[in-house]
């Protein structure tokens, strides 16, 4: 973590105020973090250098992406009380938040590969401002890809401009104003422009909304028409953890789910004063 967002965050939780108004500064104590259920352990190396920051001192025998069962000690700390209980809620949100995300990867992938598909499980820009870096990072801690981590990365051609533009004079548009280093992707919701989009030559496919019946017949024709060794083929839109494995049998080279991210539930933690 950057110097600068610890203390945003700290500043963002404590404003001016600080614990030593209720517990003296010189009060030193023990304490634990501990996990209330079972999942991935993700965010364990940004809290421990918000506790490095904070003058604490503390020890685990955990890393990220380690299994966590219920009731396990991530952390044991020690010294200010006042410094403790300053951090207490900080590191808990980013615990929960990233190693909800990454248990809910991990989930998806299993499930997706559960079939020898090699299919990749990729996220999306659908993050929570200010904190989207730490979110992609839980999803590969969670065995996933983090897709674009922003409008730099990479020309997504989508379904605005489609409808601005037209499909072919976006993806001309697009090839003329990119560098050679930047892969070109658009998103399509239909067959018969995925296979105009290919042969017009961008590098990803993305299908929008497809049910699985229709990305496989879209391969078939791809495949067919000889275009498909060249392509990476994406499916996005309405992919769950009941159908991700359907859509991975299709023969897809990545699923991106946002849920991933917007719908991930945070993973219990607590922390105790130990006296």
């Amino acid at each position: 973590m950057l110097l600068k967002e610890i203390e945003h965050f700290l500043e963002e939780d404590c404003g001016h105020e600080d614990y030593e108004l209720i517990v003296p500064i010189t009060t030193v104590c023990n304490a634990e973090i501990t996990v209330k259920e079972d999942g991935l352990l993700a965010g364990l190396e940004e809290v421990l250098q918000i506790f490095d920051y904070a003058g604490l001192k503390y020890s685990t025998e955990f890393t990220d992406a380690d299994a966590l069962r219920a009731e396990d000690v991530v952390v044991r700390l020690h010294g200010s009380a006042a410094k403790i209980l300053k951090v207490e809620r900080l590191v808990l949100n980013i615990l929960g938040r990233m190693s909800g995300i990454a248990t809910l990867v991990h989930e998806y992938v299993e499930e997706a590969q559960s079939g020898n598909y090699h299919v990749t499980v990729a996220g999306t820009r659908k993050t929570t401002p200010g904190f989207r870096k730490y979110e992609k990072r839980a999803i590969m801690i969670g065995g996933g890809d983090p897709h674009r981590f922003g409008l730099a990365d990479a020309v997504i051609i989508k379904d605005n401009h489609l409808a601005l533009m037209g499909l072919e004079q976006a993806i001309k548009k697009a090839k003329s104003a990119i560098s050679f280093t930047r892969k070109l992707e658009i998103e399509v919701e239909t067959i018969e422009d995925a296979l105009q989009a290919a042969s017009l030559g961008v590098d990803i496919i993305m299908l929008d909304n497809m049910t699985p019946t229709k990305v496989k017949e879209c391969l078939q024709l791809l495949n067919t028409s000889g275009l498909r060794d060249r392509l990476l083929i994406e499916a996005s839109g309405g992919i769950t953890k009941e159908n991700v494995r359907e859509y991975a049998a299709t023969g897809v080279d990545i699923v991106s789910i946002g849920r991933l991210t917007y719908a991930a539930r945070s993973l219990g933690f607590s922390l105790h004063v130990r006296t």
